[in-house]
């Protein structure tokens, strides 16, 4: 049986060499988990307009734009997910968890103390590789 993949737009903020990250709640797969915002791409729309909407809708901020850094097809085992991960360094708003989720502006060392779920590892690498 082949397992479902979950397609997700992954939005990594970037203001001031400072990186937005999100604390998941326990309740989510991969709770308790520090991550970069975004959601999942619903059928009848682009990555693009995934991000935006993910992004307006859990941390209040409008995209202006962003660049696409990596994707990752990670299987976690009980789940398969796509993340399509773009760097924002152009956004109106103020970042802020607004579904109650711990939140912070953190700076590139301090993302690798944070623990991330294990598909998540690649977007920190590939961050370093594009410094």
């Amino acid at each position: 049986m082949t397992k479902k993949v979950v397609n997700v737009a992954v939005g990594v903020i970037e203001k001031q060499a400072q990186y937005f990250v999100c604390k998941r709640s326990d309740e989510q797969h991969q709770g308790g988990l520090w991550e970069f915002p975004g959601g999942k791409v619903e059928d009848n729309e682009s990555v693009e307009q995934a991000l935006s909407r993910e992004l307006a809708e859990e941390i209040g901020i409008q995209v202006e734009r962003s660049e696409h850094l990596i994707t990752i097809e990670h299987d976690y085992g009980d789940k398969q997910v796509c993340l399509v991960v773009h760097v924002v360094k152009a956004f109106s708003g103020e970042a802020t968890g607004l579904e109650g989720q711990p939140s912070q502006w953190v700076n590139f060392e301090q993302l690798r103390t944070l623990d991330f779920p294990s598909a998540n590892v690649a977007i920190i690498d590939a961050l370093a590789t594009s410094k």
